[in-house]
């Protein structure tokens, strides 16, 4: 989830991505244009990205190209690190699954060419459930659809999330998400990663709830662990749809091996947090639970054994990512200091109820 950059020059990138991509493509600077260079507000808290249309003269006719980069952030405010190239390279690996995603076209490491590294995939054309607004209050999904379009729209998106657990992600190379030092199994990694971004991006005593969520997840691993490849940030509104059915799976920052359940519990806790989280109901035709968690089962043939420890997994990363957001709405004061935000938001109160569950 970063606010654009404001402070970019436009003009200064376009001139400096028409230099680099004139280079890509072989051909002089003055056969390519690049138009209606933008950087959208809505793209994140977690990365800048561009939009553009690539204009480019070959034997006398005109071809354009709908482009998006993707640029490391140069201020960290979601993550402690971030790493593109690993994004292209999870995209670039994907291209050859039945899972759909944007082309990656080109990665740029060398950061004096717009200033941080950054990759550019094509541009896939459709339009992408929202979180702000929330889609089961506003939007096309609310406005728009109706409730057999909601639940096609949501079993389509759904599917495309399953094809990524079917995957043999050893056959196709995703061996390199692995972090041994962090510990033994991907569950011991992952917990290593969130109590450092906890220690990195909080102050422990604002967060009672995070805090006990930890210890409670340290307290309860569970036995069986099985592998697979798990998008990270598995949910409608990081999909593209062409009607109803899902064109692109987006936003793969997250991208990491685990217990694949733990993509279905994002899934169904994101939903959660972003209808009862923000006291809004669920909007008539979308799935429930229980029905999604048995079609996970009988589409993947994965277990859903660990599902309510993923769950509450789930509530602790979204709890921290928006305790992030808040800190860095006061920094730049978009809320005042005294706002609650950082702690008193949609995901902590729901990690707050799922708690109570337990």
């Amino acid at each position: 989830m970063a606010f654009a950059d404001e402070d970019r020059d436009l003009e200064q990138t376009a001139s400096a991505l028409k230099a680099w991509l004139a280079l890509k493509l072989s051909v002089s600077a003055e056969d390519i244009r690049i138009e209606d260079l933008d950087s959208p507000l809505s793209t994140g808290f977690s990365s800048d990205t561009l939009l553009f249309d690539l204009v480019c003269m070959k034997d006398g006719i005109e071809l354009r190209e709908g482009l998006v980069a993707r640029l490391e952030p140069e201020e960290y405010v979601m993550f402690p690190y971030y790493d593109v190239g690993l994004q292209a390279k999870v995209l670039q690996l994907l291209e050859k699954t039945d899972v759909p995603v944007p082309v990656v076209r080109w990665f740029e490491s060398d950061k004096s060419v717009l200033g941080v590294p950054f990759y550019v995939m094509s541009r896939v054309e459709g339009r992408i459930p929202t979180d702000n607004p929330p889609m089961h209050d506003e939007g096309w999904i609310a406005e728009e659809t109706s409730e057999q379009e909601r639940t096609a729209i949501w079993w389509n998106g759904f599917e495309a999330m399953c094809r990524v657990h079917r995957l043999n992600w050893k056959a196709l190379g995703f061996d390199f998400l692995a972090q041994p030092k962090r510990g033994e199994t991907p569950l011991d990694q992952q917990l290593d990663y969130w109590q450092e971004y906890f220690r990195w991006g909080m102050e422990a005593s604002r967060h009672p709830d995070i805090t006990m969520a930890l210890d409670y997840l340290e307290s309860n691993k569970p036995d069986a662990q099985p592998v697979a490849l798990c998008w990270g940030d598995s949910r409608l509104a990081n999909q593209i749809f062409d009607g109803v059915k899902c064109v692109a799976v987006l936003d793969w920052e997250m991208a990491r091996l685990g217990d694949p359940v733990q993509d279905l519990a994002w899934w169904l806790a994101s939903d959660r947090c972003f209808s009862e989280g923000l006291e809004l109901e669920r909007l008539p035709g979308f799935p429930g639970k229980d029905e999604s968690i048995a079609r996970w089962k009988q589409a993947t043939s994965h277990s859903t054994a660990n599902f309510d420890y993923y769950f509450i997994l789930a509530l602790t990363r979204f709890s921290m990512n928006m305790a992030r957001v808040g800190q860095y709405m006061k920094q730049i004061e978009i809320i005042d200091e005294e706002n609650e935000f950082d702690y008193e938001n949609l995901a902590s109160i729901t990690l707050r109820r799922a708690l109570s569950e337990l």
